[in-house]
């Protein structure tokens, strides 16, 4: 049960993130290829955000679930 719902949140969270950069104008530096500070790629730094944003909410979940 905990990995279920480990991974059901997860995916909301990725889902949720990538709507956020979408929203602010994400595709658009995804697509015309602006590269953020630190020398890496776009496509990088859209994914490590995503990852982040799956595994906070991920995280959060198994930890509520503890809670209760």
């Amino acid at each position: 049960m905990p990995l279920r719902s480990f991974t059901w949140w997860f995916g909301m969270g990725s889902l949720l993130t990538l709507s956020v950069l979408m929203v602010q104008g994400g595709i658009r530096d995804l697509l015309e290829g602006t590269h953020p500070a630190g020398g890496t790629s776009a496509i990088v730094s859209f994914g490590t955000t995503i990852l982040g944003g799956g595994l906070l909410a991920g995280c959060l979940a198994l930890v509520m679930n503890r809670l209760r």
